[in-house]
């Protein structure tokens, strides 16, 4: 059963954001590494499985797995700003623990919009111990907060109105929510996919909000020049930042030496893993058929997906202090 809950900004947010120091990438950059498939479109398993124990469902699997979740999960309104009647809306879920304290991790959504499989990727940090939020940062460019589901398209179109400010305000009001409840820890990290990935980036350049202890980025780059990065940008970091990518992404593969060098260079906490044989999201496609079957690239998908999420979740505890 889902339930909505509506918070005032005074509550449920406070201090202001930061402007953010970097400069939004094109917004329709992630267009151009979507060419080994649109994973953008609703799909259910013809069997009803619910995917690879311990790891975010696939795209045809996340439904089942959504139905099927022990776990509460609810649908909020936050305001974006303290004092804001102007909110977004977001999916909190809570993890089955005996811990009194978990620290929260925000999950951003590709640039389809916060569909049910990001909502499963939700539902499996918080399997894994984990306050988990994933807002809907197309919620003001739609009109308003609404947990009617976008289709790809739709959301694609809507998606490059949202700048990097405020997709940094939205990462700080979900976070601030989902830390401001009894149960939470006051930490949180990021993760991200595709869009949601350079999200990730935008935000550890922005510095976040308090409680801000690092993310993660599934094939989503930092601003790039060509496929070089902005030092000055990436210069500003001062918490962690792990990349995971697919081979066969091209353009963030090719970017990745020059990351993965400027980082060492900086001397950042950075690490990253470009997976052989992986696609461009490869954790939402995992062993899913394609409609032109490529067995070999659907075994590559689901390997990566089976090294990526549990370093993943040895990132987030690690730095959100879950032993």
């Amino acid at each position: 059963m889902n339930f909505i809950r509506v918070l005032s900004g005074s509550c449920a947010i406070a201090g202001l954001v930061a402007a953010c120091h970097q400069a939004a990438p094109p917004m329709d950059e992630h267009m151009a590494h979507m060419s080994s498939g649109d994973f953008s479109a609703p799909r259910t398993s013809p069997n009803g499985s619910q995917g690879t124990a311990g790891l975010p469902p696939s795209a045809n699997t996340a439904k089942a797995r959504l139905d099927a979740s022990p776990r509460h999960g609810e649908w909020v309104k936050i305001a974006w700003e303290p004092g804001s009647s102007d909110s977004l809306m977001a999916w909190i879920v809570y993890p089955s623990t005996n811990r009194a304290k978990s620290p929260v991790v925000v999950v951003v959504h590709e640039n389809f919009g916060l569909q049910t499989w990001v909502r499963s990727v939700a539902d499996q940090a918080a399997a894994d111990g984990f306050i988990a939020i994933a807002p809907d940062l197309v919620s003001r460019v739609r009109g308003g907060p609404s947990t009617e589901e976008l289709s790809g398209d739709s959301a694609r179109k809507l998606i490059q109105g949202v700048s990097m400010a405020d997709r940094n305000k939205g990462i700080a009001a979900a976070a601030r929510y989902a830390m401001s409840q009894p149960s939470a820890a006051p930490k949180y990290g990021v993760i991200g996919f595709c869009w949601g990935g350079s999200t990730v980036w935008g935000h550890a350049v922005n510095g976040g909000t308090n409680g801000f202890s690092g993310g993660v980025a599934f094939y989503g780059a930092p601003y790039l020049t060509g496929a070089v990065p902005n030092a000055d940008s990436l210069a500003k970091i001062t918490k962690p930042v792990m990349l995971l990518s697919g081979a066969k992404d091209q353009r963030i593969g090719a970017a990745m030496p020059a990351i993965d060098s400027t980082m060492k260079a900086l001397k950042k906490d950075y690490s990253g893993k470009n997976y052989e044989g992986a696609v461009h999201g490869f954790m939402r496609a995992q062993d899913d058929p394609k409609q032109q079957r490529d067995e070999a690239e659907e075994q590559a998908n689901l390997a990566a997906a089976k090294d990526a999420w549990p370093k993943t979740v040895a990132f987030l505890k690690k730095n959100l202090g879950v032993k």
